[in-house]
């Protein structure tokens, strides 16, 4: 084959695979969208709570925890690591 014929399939090549990757793309853009019309239609969104609606009331965080033995535990982690690291 000749340098002009192998541009010429190639290009041929290109051309049929780009157009069906978009066709595919956009029958997939189509699916998607019918989906979610159907998903709307028979699954619509629930309805909000009521305003006025009692909620239990939640716990605040505690402000200031001590953490002391945390920050002991990683210090030694991260120092058993280093010595691991120096040895090899």
């Amino acid at each position: 084959m000749q340098e002009n014929d192998l541009l010429g399939e190639g290009l041929n090549l290109m051309v049929f695979g780009m157009g069906f990757v978009f066709v595919f793309l956009s029958l997939l853009v189509v699916a998607m969208m019918a989906m979610a019309r159907l998903v709307d239609r028979f699954a619509p969104a629930p309805v909000p709570a009521a305003p006025g609606a009692a909620r239990a009331p939640v716990a605040p965080a505690p402000a200031a925890e001590d953490d002391s033995e945390l920050t002991a535990v990683m210090a030694a982690a991260i120092h058993r690591f280093r010595q691991d690291q120096h040895k090899h």
